[in-house]
């Protein structure tokens, strides 16, 4: 059984007459990946900041490996490294002095936190801006800065609010990849708009909006059960006077399963669909259709969120 490294319980959070986090119960395992995801305004900031110490919350609360979070005071919350989704450097340090400076705070020596600045710089490509100025950085090595800042003292748990923010596909990649190179070796807790991004390197993903927990599975068994469904076209060949009995054929499939056939192709969208693609070309052979090409768009991890959060847009 996975170990639970961090746990809600019943975790609220108001402003006035807005409830931000609405009864927020659910659990991070050690090791895996935790994609935290919601529309603008979901809550999911003031939620990873109640979970990081850093608000506290009206009622409910957050334990680390069983001890609150609001009891462990500092030693707890160094277990925790939070990588924001706004840059925040000093723009006169260099980019060794920013992490030895954070290192410290966090009560390493300063032998340790040189050593572990170093190696993280290297592991991020910034080791050659090693002795620059945090000001003269381009936006992408400012953002694997603040990345490395959150590591520096090798916490336990690791929160990227939005990681992959305003990158250029280089730099994506690169963030993306070390996100997935600190799988088992750490926890980590991501929030992000991406919806590839999730699915890519997420073990789990919750959904929140308005507060609340919507969903929280794998992302390929909410892809699986929630969503608009995946898609599957197969070409018909110019086959019209077989299609009639096709249709006939098909129409078993409604209630379960969008059918449509139009423009010599018919189109089936329904959830797990590759378990229904055996079916539907056995029913092709029992009405003597030959089916041309096969093709099968899957439901996207995009589609499970607007299904759940809806198409409004959110400021």
């Amino acid at each position: 059984m996975s170990t639970i490294v961090l746990q809600t319980n019943n975790l609220t959070k108001r402003y006035g007459a807005l409830t931000a986090v609405d009864n927020l119960s659910l659990e991070i395992h050690a090791g895996e990946v935790f994609g935290f995801l919601g529309p603008n305004g979901a809550g999911k900031t003031t939620s990873i900041n109640m979970m990081c110490g850093l608000l506290k919350p009206d009622s409910g609360g957050v334990l680390i490996h069983g001890q609150p979070v609001g009891d462990g005071g500092a030693r707890i919350r160094a277990r925790v490294g939070v990588c924001p989704q706004n840059v925040i450097l000093w723009e006169k340090l260099t980019c060794l002095e920013q992490m030895q400076f954070v290192g410290e705070m966090y009560g390493l020596t300063r032998g340790d936190a040189r050593k572990r600045s170093e190696r993280l710089l290297e592991e991020l490509d910034l080791v050659e801006k090693r002795s620059a100025l945090a000001r003269t950085l381009s936006g992408g090595m400012r953002r694997r800065l603040n990345l490395a800042m959150a590591l520096v003292h090798d916490p336990e748990i690791v929160v990227l609010d939005e990681p992959e923010a305003g990158l250029d596909p280089q730099s994506r990649v690169r963030v993306r990849e070390y996100i997935q190179s600190l799988a088992r070796k750490k926890t980590v807790i991501l929030t992000t708009h991406n919806m590839d991004e999730a699915d890519r390197v997420a073990d789990r993903v919750a959904i929140i909006d308005h507060g609340q927990l919507l969903v929280l599975d794998t992302p390929e068994a909410l892809k699986q059960r929630v969503g608009q469904g995946d898609v599957i076209e197969i070409g018909l060949n110019g086959q019209a006077d077989d299609i009639g009995k096709l249709r006939t054929r098909l129409s078993s499939l409604k209630g379960q399963a969008q059918v449509n056939i139009a423009h010599d192709a018919l189109t089936v969208r329904v959830l797990n669909a590759v378990s229904l693609l055996p079916g539907i070309l056995d029913i092709f052979t029992a009405v003597g259709v030959q089916p041309g090409e096969v093709r099968l768009r899957q439901n996207s991890l995009e589609d499970v969120f607007i299904q759940l959060t809806g198409r409004r847009l959110r400021e």
